[in-house]
């Protein structure tokens, strides 16, 4: 591959930030490469990667999907992807650096003949740079395609390779339900080992996400207080104001529960919950995780502590927007959850009696995400007595996204005779701290798997006890057992969300 010599812009706040990690030669194989995951995510984080030199020499990408484009074809149309969403302007000259090692093969995922061209390929790219036979393969496909694909690498021979290593990257959704997931480890487990299998969730690659552990195992103050003694309630929360986006046709296959809950809000809670590991290595970390799905609670009462919601028509910044049910691709009757939220009780020593509160819902009035910790109120109510009020529990809270950073909120005396008590804000935010964005967690993300590091990527054992907890859920909303509630686009969803939670004697956090 020709060396890039483009220098990225540096920063002088981000000095020393920059983590030098280079993985061996290798070449990617995205399947779908013709999609629009490819277009908006992939391409623009490899692009960045190699802007940031974090790729290695002799690294190439092979696109394979069902059109037939050339070679140029496939560059060109990356190029408008990485033009139009990279995080970063495109270089011209690393453009045409980088773009010379992208390559296309075209097949339909089912034809044996298409693998062998692809086998010849990537031993024409091996011999051209060295790449020692290392190659990471991307399912950007739908779910139906992972198994075919799967079984056609293991027969042409690029699975389990004599040299080298090969790594199989699969994005969400695994399985529907317990079932098939189930079926689905099976299949791909006949071609490659667990350890080859990097199940992707992009909420892992965001920094605020990964900074969970940092913030608890790196702060003195911080982990000390992490457990029932201190903290009252955790909600992970997850808005949208968009609707389904002419994804009708997949989103009533999945619904909120499938597509967000079981994956990303469920990983997040593990990173919160989870106890202390000895290091950041691949298992240590998933072993504490797989720890906190097997320590859940099975909902015992799905009708009292689940809430599933569908939005109506309404306003979205002031603009009308049509309800679920007129959307394109959606069925007139749909039971299609838009919005769903749950209370979970984690049974170990840490959590036990601290309820951990998920939500997520589209058309919502906020675009956010984040994870609020509520601490216990003050055990006495000094300033009640002394003519004041009653200071509000102190509030941790992660956001995740847009605006990533970290934001406690503590009592102070308002000035003047009484005492009085305000909470006030401490705010820290990655952009203002470091001087930049954060990078896409595509780009970590793709790095790491690259790398062989899989820590922030999930394991089998976790996404099988997700599934065993969310399956009965999913049963149960299909019999009819809880009724379908409905909210008004530009809300903050059904008043059955906020019983489940103020029945308690709590609150949603206000995002």
């Amino acid at each position: 591959m020709t060396t890039m010599t483009t220098a990225p812009i540096e920063n002088p706040l981000r000095a020393g930030m920059r983590l030098q990690r280079t993985p061996d030669a290798c070449a990617v194989v995205v399947f779908g490469a013709t999609g629009d995951l490819t277009a908006r995510k992939l391409m623009p984080a490899l692009y960045n990667l190699a802007r940031e030199r974090s790729l290695p020499g002799g690294f190439s990408i092979v696109g394979y999907a069902r059109r037939d484009w050339s070679d140029e074809q496939f560059r060109a149309a990356m190029k408008e992807g990485v033009t139009k969403y990279s995080r970063e302007p495109i270089d011209e000259s690393l453009w045409e650096s980088f773009a010379r090692e992208l390559h296309y093969v075209p097949g339909n995922f089912d034809d044996a003949e298409a693998y062998t061209r692809l086998a010849d390929r990537l031993g024409k790219q091996d011999a051209a740079h060295g790449a020692g036979g290392n190659r990471l393969f991307y399912l950007a496909t739908p779910p139906t395609a992972y198994a075919p694909i799967a079984e056609h690498l293991g027969a042409a021979g690029l699975a389990r390779p004599a040299d080298g290593w090969a790594r199989l990257v699969v994005e969400k959704p695994f399985g529907r339900d317990l079932a098939s997931a189930r079926a689905l480890d099976q299949e791909l487990g006949t071609v490659f080992r667990e350890r080859q299998i990097y199940r992707i969730d992009h909420y892992l690659g965001k920094e605020t996400v990964q900074n969970i552990m940092v913030f608890r195992f790196s702060n003195g103050i911080f982990e000390p207080i992490w457990n029932r003694r201190y903290v009252d309630n955790v909600q992970v929360s997850v808005a949208e104001t968009v609707g389904v986006e002419g994804r009708g046709g997949y989103y009533e296959e999945s619904g909120a529960l499938r597509d967000m809950v079981q994956n990303h809000l469920m990983q997040v809670l593990a990173l919160v919950a989870m106890e202390p590991v000895a290091s950041f290595q691949g298992d240590a970390v998933r072993d504490e995780k797989a720890k906190v799905f097997h320590a859940i609670r099975p909902i015992d009462d799905i009708t009292r502590d689940t809430v599933r919601a569908q939005y109506r028509a309404g306003a979205i910044f002031g603009k009308d927007v049509p309800g679920y049910r007129e959307e394109e691709g959606v069925a007139p009757d749909s039971n299609t959850d838009t919005y769903a939220a749950m209370k979970l009780e984690i049974e170990n020593w840490r959590w036990s009696g601290v309820p951990f509160y998920l939500r997520v819902g589209k058309r919502l009035p906020k675009r956010a995400t984040e994870v609020a910790i509520t601490f216990n109120r003050a055990p006495l109510q000094l300033f009640r007595q002394m003519g004041g009020d009653n200071p509000t529990p102190n509030l941790l809270v992660l956001r995740i996204q847009p605006d990533e950073g970290i934001s406690l909120r503590f009592g102070a005396k308002v000035p003047g005779t009484r005492s009085d008590v305000r909470p006030v804000n401490m705010d820290f935010r990655y952009g203002n701290s470091f001087g930049v964005d954060p990078p896409e967690a595509y780009e970590r993300l793709l790095l790491d798997a690259m790398l062989g590091d899989s820590t922030l990527f999930t394991r089998w054992d976790g996404v099988e006890a997700a599934w065993e907890l969310l399956t009965p859920v999913i049963d149960s909303w299909a019999g009819g057992d809880s009724p379908m509630q409905f909210y008004d686009a530009g809300s903050w969803g059904p008043e059955a969300a906020k019983h489940l939670i103020e029945r308690d004697g709590r609150e949603w956090h206000r995002m």
